[in-house]
């Protein structure tokens, strides 16, 4: 158990520690993997050119992903609480203004807004694991995809009973506490996660194009590249590690002193990476086999690819798994999603995790059953016309956008400026045990410096593209 502060600053032992580094490192991988790997970066890897787009994304995750990474970890684990009370002890240690608190109700707000809204994609893939497994992909033509998919989208109810499925099983496992439930997740659906990757990249090597999966996704033509181009992929890299987002900082809470912060950052990120490189190489075989465009878009996933299980031979097996991969990946992330919300209840109300996980729960569900009906019977809906950035977004888009575009990006600066600015030289070296050498001095200068700017660059890059500039 560590110590964490209560409301009044006194300090009770509430919280687990995790049981091994292993236990760790798999929770905080899925924690890092989700659509964002599956999903997201294949088609924005399609969408921008491939190779060129793989290559700056990977330079991202090393320069930008690991550095902000160990910074948020450090934070977690030096105040061994929720984000909340965490930045609350770190700031009073530190002798800093308690404004800085906001960087702990960003990170505690921002993954239970954001789960209210993947849950309800998450579910779909309960949907289409379901149609795999039962045969329905068999000689489904074209029509007949966006028909399935369409019909979906159409349905409130179908939708928002996924949905509820998908967050009760959220809540009931963080509800069994760090050990018995978020590691128990972990060390059950990473594996197999990795095992269903690795079935479907070994039928791609041999029933499909993977030779030329490889040239599109390695074979880097920069004449490709752009600004845009560079800067989706710098989005990419935070979206897909999710830093600023809140799990860092609540599981570095969990973590025993005598685990190397930037050793497990690096392998985290590193981990990350692969998984996303495997999904490419995992769904690139079969787009280019059958045929498909490469730059599909999410309807790649739930249109085109069912066609391409429905004519394949083996298709009604591959399909399944693909499509429980998609529904782990997304479960790991969840249930890192929910985790903040459940630990700051812990401390703040002395509640048992029995009531605290149903609680944070309840507040997401019912916010997702508002964008489930953004998809059908509230789609004009748009909350915010008024705002030119924001006019034409509906309540999901709308919501990915603040979360993802700004919120993210601004918590992740926050975290930055505060651990490479604010706290005192020697807390941090003696926090990341790496000496005060050139390591120490390179990760400094890179979290006090560049990640500030590449993540500014990410606001220009996202206004400038919303208002057409």
């Amino acid at each position: 158990m560590t110590a964490n502060a209560g409301p009044g600053g006194s300090v009770s032992r509430i919280h687990e520690t995790w049981s091994s580094r292993t236990a760790f490192l798999l929770a905080t991988v899925g924690a890092a993997v989700g659509l964002g790997n599956i999903w997201r970066f294949p088609f924005m890897a399609g969408q921008n050119g491939g190779g060129a787009f793989v290559l700056v994304y990977l330079g991202f995750v090393v320069a930008i992903g690991i550095p902000i990474a160990i910074a948020e970890l450090l934070l977690g684990r030096r105040g061994h609480s929720s984000p909340v009370n965490t930045m609350r002890i770190v700031s009073r240690e530190e002798g800093l203004h308690p404004a800085w608190v906001g960087i702990g109700w960003m990170s505690i707000g921002m993954p239970l807004a954001a789960l209210s809204f993947y849950t309800v994609i998450a579910s779909w893939s309960l949907e289409y694991v379901f149609r795999a497994a039962a045969g329905w992909f068999a000689g489904l033509d074209a029509d007949a995809s966006r028909a399935v998919y369409g019909g979906l989208m159409s349905s409130p109810g179908r939708l928002i009973m996924l949905h509820t499925i998908f967050v009760s099983m959220t809540v009931i496992a963080v509800a069994q506490g760090v050990r018995r439930g978020i590691e128990f997740v972990a060390k059950l659906f990473m594996p197999a996660l990795f095992v269903i990757l690795l079935i479907m990249v070994g039928y791609g090597i041999v029933a499909a194009d993977f030779t030329g999966a490889l040239n599109f996704m390695f074979a880097a033509d920069f004449s490709q590249l752009s600004t845009g181009v560079v800067m989706m992929a710098l989005g990419q890299a935070f979206f897909s590690l999710s830093v600023g987002g809140g799990y860092l900082m609540t599981y570095g809470a969990y973590l025993p002193s005598n685990i190397s912060i930037p050793r497990a950052c690096t392998q985290i990120c590193l981990m990350d990476a692969a998984v996303a490189m495997l999904a490419g190489l995992a769904i690139f075989p079969i787009v280019l086999t059958y045929g498909f465009a490469t730059d599909g878009g999410p309807g790649l996933m739930f249109e085109s690819l069912p066609l391409a299980f429905g004519a394949m031979p083996g298709g009604r097996i591959i399909g399944t798994l693909f499509f429980l991969l998609l529904a782990f990946a997304a479960f790991t992330s969840t249930v890192s999603m929910l985790e903040p919300a459940v630990a700051w209840l812990q401390e703040h109300r002395g509640w048992r995790r029995r009531w605290t996980a149903p609680a944070a729960g309840l507040v997401s569900w019912s916010v997702g059953i508002i964008v489930a009906l953004s998809f059908n019977v509230w789609s004009d809906v748009k909350p915010l016309a008024m705002v030119p950035l924001l006019r034409d977004m509906g309540i999901f888009a709308l919501l990915d956008f603040v979360v993802a575009n700004l919120v993210l990006p601004t918590n992740a600066l926050m975290i930055a400026i505060f651990v490479a600015w604010m706290m005192a030289r020697r807390t941090v070296v003696d926090e990341l045990g790496m000496g005060d050498g050139p390591l120490f001095r390179c990760w400094q200068v890179t979290t006090r410096y560049i990640v500030p700017l590449a993540i500014l660059a990410i606001f220009v890059s996202t206004a400038r593209s919303n208002l057409g500039l």
